[in-house]
C-alpha cells in the first residue's frame, strides 16, 4: 500500500475535511488529517483566510502485468483417413479408465479455522462466542431511580418510542440505565449522538437544583457503549501506528469527554506518541502526536 495526500481549504477545519472526504469518497476513519492552517476571520473581512488541511490516505499498489498469452499452435496437417483411424484407436487403448483418473486426483480439503481451544473446525461449523452479560446486579427502585424512570418514560413518549428503562446502581451515586424496546437504532443515532443527548438531558434533570446529592447517570441501549469503546480503542491503536510510521501528528474527529478519555487511556502507555485535546466543545478533538522523547 502506498500513501498519498491532498491539501484542501474550507471556511472551517470541519468544512475542509468534509470536502476532502467527499472528493476521495472515503470515511473519516480511513484517513489521517493534519491541520496546516487555521481559519482566520480578520477584521471587517480584511485579512481573513480559510482553513487548510492535509488529508493522507492509502492507495493500493499497481496491479500486476497481465499474463502473456502463449503462441497459437500451427494448424495441424491433414492426415489420411486410414492413418487418423489408427491413431484414434491407439489413443483410446492408452487412455486410463475414468474411475482411475478420478482416484488419481487429490481430494480438495476444506479450509479450517482454529478455535481458542486449539481444535480445528470448518467455517460452516464455527460458532460465534456468546457475549459476556453485563454484571449489573438487580434493578433498583429507590427514590432517585424512580425519578429517572419517570423522566425517561415522558421523554420516550415525546419521541414516539415504546422503549422502557431498566435502572441499576453499580456503585453509590452512579446509575446505569438500559433502554429496551423496538427501533432502538433511532434512539442510538449516528455514532450515538441521540443516545448522548438523552443521557445529557437525564443528568441535567436529575441534578437540577441539587448541589449536595448529585448523581451520574449513564444511558445505554443494545450494548452500544461497550461496542463504541472497543471501536475507539481500535481507532487509537491504528492512529498511533500511523503517527509512529510517518512521524506526523494526527487530529481525530470531534468527540465528547468520555470518548476523548477512552482515547487518552488507550494510548497513555504507548511508546512514541502522546495525546492532548484541542478546541472547545462540541468540536473538541484529540490530537495524537509523535513524541521523539518516548520513542
Amino acid at each position: 500500500m502506498a500513501m498519498q495526500y491532498i491539501d484542501v481549504t474550507g471556511a472551517t477545519d470541519a468544512e475542509a475535511i468534509a470536502k476532502a472526504l467527499s472528493e476521495l469518497g472515503l470515511e473519516r476513519d480511513d484517513v489521517s488529517v493534519e491541520i496546516l492552517e487555521r481559519a482566520k476571520k480578520g477584521i471587517f473581512g480584511i485579512g481573513a483566510s480559510p482553513a487548510k488541511v492535509r488529508v493522507t490516505y492509502e492507495v493500493p499498489d499497481a496491479p500486476p502485468a497481465p499474463p502473456v498469452e502463449p503462441p497459437k499452435k500451427a494448424c495441424p496437417v491433414e492426415k489420411a483417413p486410414q492413418q487418423e483411424k489408427q491413431e484414434k484407436q491407439q489413443e483410446k487403448q492408452e487412455r486410463p479408465p475414468r474411475r482411475e483418473k478420478r482416484r488419481q486426483q487429490p481430494r480438495q480439503e476444506r479450509p479450517v479455522q482454529e478455535t481458542a481451544e486449539g481444535t480445528e473446525k470448518s467455517p460452516e461449523k464455527a460458532e460465534k462466542a456468546p457475549e459476556k452479560p453485563l454484571e449489573l446486579g438487580e434493578e433498583v427502585f429507590d427514590e432517585k431511580s424512580q425519578q429517572i424512570r419517570a423522566f425517561l418514560d415522558g421523554l420516550m413518549a415525546h419521541m414516539d418510542s415504546d422503549a422502557k428503562a431498566k435502572v441499576y446502581q453499580p456503585e453509590k451515586g452512579r446509575y446505569k440505565v438500559i433502554l429496551e424496546g423496538s427501533r432502538m437504532g433511532a434512539l442510538i443515532g449516528r455514532r450515538g449522538e441521540t443516545l448522548d443527548a438523552i443521557q445529557q438531558l437525564t443528568n441535567y434533570s436529575m441534578n437540577r437544583g441539587s448541589d449536595r446529592q448529585r448523581v451520574r447517570v449513564q444511558v445505554d441501549a443494545e450494548g452500544y457503549r461497550e461496542k463504541r469503546e472497543e471501536s475507539l480503542q481500535r481507532l487509537a491503536a491504528k492512529t498511533a501506528a500511523k503517527v509512529i510510521k510517518y512521524r506526523r501528528n494526527v487530529t481525530l474527529e470531534p468527540m465528547n469527554a468520555y470518548e476523548r478519555h477512552v482515547i487518552h487511556t488507550a494510548l497513555q502507555d504507548t511508546e512514541g506518541v502522546t495525546t492532548f485535546s484541542t478546541g472547545t466543545d462540541p468540536n473538541r478533538r484529540v490530537v495524537v502526536a509523535y513524541d521523539r522523547d518516548r520513542h
